[in-house]
């Protein structure tokens, strides 16, 4: 009897063994990465980020992903030393066996809840995440997660030293002057200047905020004859004959394309909102994800990608902002309205800092930079980065040719003198280069260039 009994206890446990299930391994692909820079933008545009805010919102994301990644890549180098003020990362929990892109992905994720506002949103979403991975494959995801915390914590006290902090501390811009020269807030909210202590910031590879300082815009002038001028009588002109043929314009519809402007104030009887939008980083990272889908990129190069172009995005900002409160000029509707059209307005709201250089020519030119080295120079693409935002996809043919109209729009916009816009596009551009040259991603090419 007690053989019979062992023999049916050793026929279950034999049973059960081999029914059991073994835990499917957790795949992550660059849709997966992807999905969380869209969480990201969303709660962004929820959150109102100013454009250089929004800049360093997604870099620091990406950098702590790529970093996870790559700490012992075949292939892929480390930032570390590459980078301003990025140290070697100090790493006990890495294992052969875990999980790269899941600890990447996780990665991106406690560094984006670090950043953000609206904390609970993105908590909400991770959480989420990590049910269902835990669910899945407890081992493979709590391994993953251990190594990612360890790499997110570093690049968070990196972070941390960057300076943003100090600048929460420092002083607003709200100089009113006698100067008709000088930046003057503009309807209809009459802002106080957005970000006036950018330049403070650690730069991720320029050697300093004004290492690209652009040539002086022409100097200021309300004779009839001076550049100056000349340069204002377009804007106004351009505006009218645009508004003359139509809301249906080709002009309109590349100025409200390239907005991207996060301060839209909107009046409805006695209240007064905000029209939420993308920034321009946020348009050239859709960009980015218009691209690594288009081609295909597997989960490292998308990270590779996205990293890349946000740097450039970034140090385009700190070198933009750096010259704008150094020049520190006046909106083209400030000086119309007061010496020109007392009821003349822009095509696109103005958005609240001073105008030289322009920052979507500046930011534009230097993405685009870095995007034809990844993917090429005649990558065309359809951009539907605006439909979120009710907006119809544009097609261009290649990035540079992106970058080109989005200059141009702030002229059709009203928002921005010719300086200005072509001023910054050699900005960017040179920005641009010097992330592409200053920065080896890629061991065993000499640069990376698309194939």
């Amino acid at each position: 009897m007690k053989v019979k009994r062992l023999l049916l206890f050793l026929l279950i446990l034999s049973c059960l063994t081999s029914c059991e299930v073994e835990n499917e391994p957790i795949i992550i692909q660059s849709e997966d990465y992807h999905n969380a820079i869209d969480k990201l933008t969303e709660v962004m545009v929820h959150d109102i980020f100013s454009p250089p805010a929004a800049s360093r919102l997604y870099v620091y994301p990406s950098i702590a992903a790529y970093e996870t990644l790559n700490q012992n890549s075949e292939e892929y180098l480390s930032l570390a030393t590459q980078l301003n003020g990025l140290k070697p990362l100090q790493i006990t929990s890495y294992k052969d066996n875990i999980n790269l892109n899941l600890a990447a992905l996780i990665a991106y994720l406690n560094v984006s809840e670090e950043m953000v506002f609206s904390k609970e949103i993105f908590t909400n979403y991770k959480d989420s995440l990590y049910t269902y991975w835990d669910n899945n494959n407890k081992k493979e995801f709590r391994a993953a997660r251990s190594y990612a915390e360890e790499v997110s914590s570093q690049i968070i006290k990196w972070m941390k030293e960057d300076r943003y902090d100090k600048t929460r501390t420092m002083s607003v811009y709200n100089i009113y002057s006698d100067d008709p020269s000088v930046w003057q807030p503009t309807p209809p909210a009459y802002m106080n200047g957005i970000e006036p202590h950018w330049n403070k910031l650690r730069p991720f590879t320029l050697d300093s905020a004004s290492q690209f300082k652009p040539a002086p815009h022409p100097d200021f002038s309300l004779e009839p004859d001076s550049q100056f001028y000349k340069e204002l009588m377009s804007v106004y002109k351009i505006n009218n004959d645009i508004r003359e043929k139509g809301n249906e314009s080709e002009e309109i519809a590349i100025a409200r394309f390239w907005d991207c402007n996060p301060f839209v104030s909107v009046n409805k009887g006695h209240y007064m909102f905000a029209e939420k939008k993308i920034t321009p980083g946020a348009h050239w990272i859709g960009i980015c994800k218009i691209a690594c889908e288009k081609n295909q990129t597997d989960f490292k190069k998308t990270v590779y990608a996205q990293t890349k172009t946000s740097i450039a995005i970034a140090d385009a900002f700190i070198s933009c902002w750096d010259e704008k409160y150094r020049s520190n000029l006046v909106r083209p509707e400030t000086l119309i309205n007061k010496y020109i059209d007392p009821d003349w307005l822009p095509i696109l709201q103005t958005p609240p800092f001073p105008e030289y250089t322009s920052g979507h020519s500046v930011v534009s030119s230097s993405a685009a930079e870095v995007l034809t080295t990844i993917f090429g120079d005649d990558f065309e693409f359809l951009d539907t980065t605006e439909i979120p935002y009710g907006l119809p996809a544009r097609f261009f043919k290649s990035f540079k040719s992106a970058a080109d109209e989005a200059i141009i729009s702030r002229v059709f916009g009203g928002i921005h003198y010719e300086s200005a816009v072509y001023e910054g596009k050699s900005q960017g551009i040179l920005v641009g280069k010097f992330v592409d040259q200053k920065i080896q991603f890629l061991k065993f090419n000499d640069k990376d260039k698309s194939q």
